[in-house]
């Protein structure tokens, strides 16, 4: 993968591409003060409502007798004051209001699916720019974006490309997750179909797999093959109740797009393409299979996380250090009641 493959999958670049052929959508600039925000991790008040957000803290000698709690040990009044964009505020409520009121947000490729946890509707349906903003800065995805958006190119001798940050903002609608697909594309071929919620058994892809698959086929030959910047790509596409395929999004060939169901080894090599004529469809058979999903693990600290899985060895020792000490304390408890007297 390399950078400028990165750099297409922009969603300015494609989207002029295949407008046609996906939800309508308004692309805002996003203003550098803008995001030094969203990566100030110290701006705990979410910016961007209709009005000037405050939250005061007080105490001092006139304060009301029922108040117990004290904040702080001088006499002086602290104010934390959400920054505010007024100019920018203007256009993403004109553009929310222009798309119906509700819209789906990302950046320049990235959407948070990783912070519907904190919304109040555990949803990315954003009314204001305070919900965005709240998705943003809980989103490890967003941070990505704004960060390392070539962290695992190829070609990381090369300088990298001067990025235009935006606020991507779609018209808001409801996608139901088994409609969903992931689609793999090599040298302009296609070899690998997968859902995109891949940890989920649904009855109607089982039933329909050679539908399901061949309108996909169908879609990328009429709209999609050779019209790309690129002939290695990730496509996503929903098929909607009427049999209609729309695209979602467009993504790097690369260990930075999630593989789903199948792993970059099998894809990159081209064993996938030798097995069979068409592409190869894999998806959850049964509902034994069924797992969690994996932005569950957003939801929790980063240390559990990696004690589960090993990753961190140093975090793994301290833990069973802990856990040892923990068990010799315990012990000497033990001896110390049993003790005669």
């Amino acid at each position: 993968m390399k950078k400028e493959q990165v750099v297409n999958c922009q969603f300015s670049v494609w989207y002029p591409i295949f407008k046609k052929h996906t939800i309508k959508s308004l692309i805002l600039p996003l203003p550098q003060n803008v995001i030094d925000y969203l990566l100030d991790d110290g701006t705990l008040v979410v910016s961007g409502s209709d009005h000037n957000t405050q939250q005061t803290q007080t105490n001092n000698s006139d304060s009301d007798a029922e108040e117990d709690i004290q904040w702080s040990d001088d006499e002086t009044t602290t104010t934390v004051t959400a920054p505010e964009f007024p100019e920018f505020t203007s256009k993403v409520l004109e553009a929310i209001n222009s798309l119906g009121g509700r819209v789906f947000p990302k950046l320049n490729w990235s959407a948070p699916r990783d912070a519907n946890w904190i919304a109040l509707n555990s949803s990315l349906q954003c009314r204001s720019l305070s919900d965005i903003f709240l998705l943003f800065k809980s989103s490890d995805f967003i941070t990505h974006d704004l960060t390392q958006p070539f962290l695992q190119c190829s070609d990381q001798d090369s300088p990298d490309p001067v990025i235009n940050y935006e606020l991507v903002l779609r018209k808001w609608s409801e996608l139901i997750p088994g409609g969903e697909f992931r689609c793999f594309v090599k040298e302009n071929k296609l070899i690998a179909i997968s859902p995109r919620d891949y940890t989920q058994y649904y009855q109607h892809i089982l039933k329909q797999e050679e539908q399901i698959s061949q309108a996909i086929q169908d879609f990328f030959s009429q709209h999609i093959q050779y019209n790309f910047l690129d002939e290695d790509f990730v496509f996503d596409v929903y098929r909607d109740s009427q049999g209609r395929v729309w695209l979602i999004d467009l993504n790097p060939f690369g260990e930075v797009t999630d593989s789903l169901l199948f792993t970059w080894g099998e894809l990159t090599s081209g064993e996938v393409a030798e097995q069979q004529e068409g592409p190869a469809f894999r998806y959850t058979t049964s509902e034994v299979t069924v797992q969690p999903s994996p932005c569950l693990s957003y939801r929790i600290p980063r240390d559990f996380v990696d004690l589960s899985t090993g990753e961190d060895a140093y975090k793994l020792i301290d833990f069973l250090k802990l856990k040892k000490s923990q068990q010799e304390e315990s012990e000497e408890e033990e001896e110390q009641e049993n003790a005669p007297q």
